[in-house]
């Protein structure tokens, strides 16, 4: 590139940016999605069991009955309530517990003298997502509890093949790690699509686009100028947000290298600021450029592994998907945020977010100047 080529890209992405800067709507939606946005998916996804209210109506009171009652704890469950059982239905009925457990008199008893005895589960189910994953948790625990208890007592060996379970990366298995860094993996793409399309329909629709047709600057130069001004401003937000809201608010550790993620950002963020313009180029207004960019961002987020595992997917989708940004920068997130990976494992998703990005951007390219051909 020549020097006056750089300059003017420089100065185009200046004027993109004070453009930016005079939009209420786009810096409060910037700042939300890179703060409130990450924080309420982060700490209110539905699957989570967090700090469910129950109660324990102990008729046993035995040794094996105390340690079901010291296997509920936080951050899952909060400390058991000990209640008699006529306080079960109007505790219920108040709604002071989501759960409430009945043990028997004499179980313990029947347990070691090979009977089954029964244990009463009493669950609230208006609260949906707390009945339907605490009554799994909950039936789990006893009986974890019931047979490890009743193998120590009975003095039986133990079963020549065990598993060891060793959960990695997460050992806690906090749904807030993942979802507050899919949700700014999910935010990148999803901000730069709107940002570059809505600084192109904005420019067409405030007349502006013909000032730039008289200027000595070719549509390469105003493409590139959209895409290096709105994909820093992407990068800027997402790195503020790694630091102030996943490490400093929610305190989720990243493991891997921060410049390194925000490498693969930027590689992803040329692809997809390409295809915003692309898209604003089809639409005529930002109402068309909204119901499209939902056509698009849905498939985009949905398909590319970050909500659903790509193997539990059609292998017609899988191979589809490869040709999307988003599946690569996924697994870039991922792989780095996750579990520390380096360049030497990532390399191969940075070559196809390059590869992918150049395509975008020819083909967005191509649109563009016939565009501009027709207007002018």
């Amino acid at each position: 590139m020549t020097m006056p080529l750089i300059a003017n890209i420089y100065r185009l992405g200046i004027k993109e940016l004070w453009s930016l800067a005079r939009d209420p709507i786009m810096l409060i939606l910037i700042v939300y999605t890179f703060t409130g946005s990450i924080y309420v998916a982060a700490t209110a996804m539905p699957e989570t069991l967090h700090k469910a209210p129950i109660a324990i109506v102990d008729e046993d009171a035995s040794p094996l009955s105390a340690r079901i009652v010291s296997a509920f704890y936080p951050p899952h469950f909060t400390s058991p309530a000990m209640i008699p059982p006529a306080a079960v239905d109007p505790g219920m009925d108040a709604g002071n517990y989501t759960f409430a457990l009945d043990i028997p008199p004499n179980f313990q008893r029947d347990v070691l003298a090979g009977k089954s005895p029964g244990i009463q589960l009493n669950v609230d189910a208006t609260r949906m997502s707390q009945a339907f994953i605490g009554s799994s948790y909950i039936q789990k625990m006893v009986l974890d509890e019931v047979d490890d208890f009743a193998q120590r007592y009975s003095g039986s060996a133990a079963p020549p093949v065990g598993l060891a379970l060793r959960v990695r990366f997460n050992p806690n298995l906090e749904q807030a790690w993942f979802g507050a860094l899919m949700e700014i993996i999910n935010n990148v793409t999803m901000l730069s699509i709107i940002l570059t399309g809505a600084a192109l329909i904005r420019e067409r629709e405030h007349g502006t686009i013909e000032h730039l047709l008289v200027m000595p600057v070719t549509p390469g130069e105003i493409m590139l100028a959209k895409i290096w001004s709105m994909g820093l401003v992407v990068l800027v937000a997402a790195t503020a947000a790694l630091e102030l809201i996943v490490r400093g608010a929610l305190h989720v550790p990243i493991e891997g290298s921060v410049p390194l993620f925000l490498a693969g950002a930027a590689l992803d963020l040329f692809a997809t600021t390409s295809l915003g313009i692309f898209m604003a180029t089809l639409a005529r207004s930002m109402p068309q450029f909204g119901m499209l960019a939902i056509l698009v961002l849905l498939p985009l987020q949905m398909l590319s592994g970050g909500i659903t595992p790509r193997e539990s997917m059609p292998g017609v989708v899988q191979d589809l998907m490869e040709g999307a940004p988003t599946t690569h920068f996924v697994a870039v997130g991922q792989a780095i945020l996750f579990r520390g990976a380096g360049l030497d494992v990532v390399w191969p998703q940075f070559l196809f977010l390059a590869a992918i990005g150049t395509v975008f951007f020819f083909i967005s390219l191509i649109r563009f100047r016939k565009v501009i051909s027709q207007m002018g």
